[in-house]
């Protein structure tokens, strides 16, 4: 398979933006907090798609980023930053914060059933994608850093 025969897809930041407005009781109440980011990288936005930047302020919040009717449906923590722009990556690119980090590369079908799973180097993953890729029974991969567990982003065919 050649470079650019996936996309990878941000986060909407109109799906998060409201979060903002909330005090801090009542990001607590919904399993939210609001931090400062104090040191890049450490902090990756996953509207951006982009590590933030010392002193920036994100909020760390819950996710459901494979909200599906399967076994495998799945939640865990993510960051957004302020006033994040959505990235839209051109086809075939890796998000930089992706390729300095481990990663791990989750396939799923399309019954969202995960098919084939592994961890790899951010430096790798490109490999790792277009290989799953090859096989037309995946659908989508979702990207995952692996120390921590928390969703990444989401592989698309492009």
């Amino acid at each position: 398979m050649a470079h650019g025969n996936f996309a990878i897809r941000a986060l909407s930041a109109a799906a998060f933006a409201h979060w903002f407005e909330l005090d801090d009781d009542s990001l607590a109440a919904l399993g939210a907090a609001r931090v400062i980011a104090d040191r890049k990288p450490g902090f990756p936005c996953r509207v951006s798609l982009a590590d933030a930047e010392v002193g920036e302020e994100l909020l760390l919040l819950p996710f459901e980023h494979h909200a599906v009717p399967s076994p495998y449906r799945a939640a865990g923590p993510i960051f957004i930053r302020r006033g994040a722009q959505e990235a839209q990556l051109p086809a075939g690119e890796i998000p930089g914060y992706v390729s300095q980090r481990l990663i791990s590369v989750r396939a799923y079908d399309a019954a969202h059933w995960m098919t084939d799973a592994l961890v790899c180097e951010g430096s790798e993953v490109r490999a790792h994608i277009e290989r799953l890729l090859e096989d037309p029974r995946i659908a989508c991969l979702h990207l995952h850093n692996a120390k921590q567990g928390c969703y990444s982003c989401k592989v698309e065919r492009a």
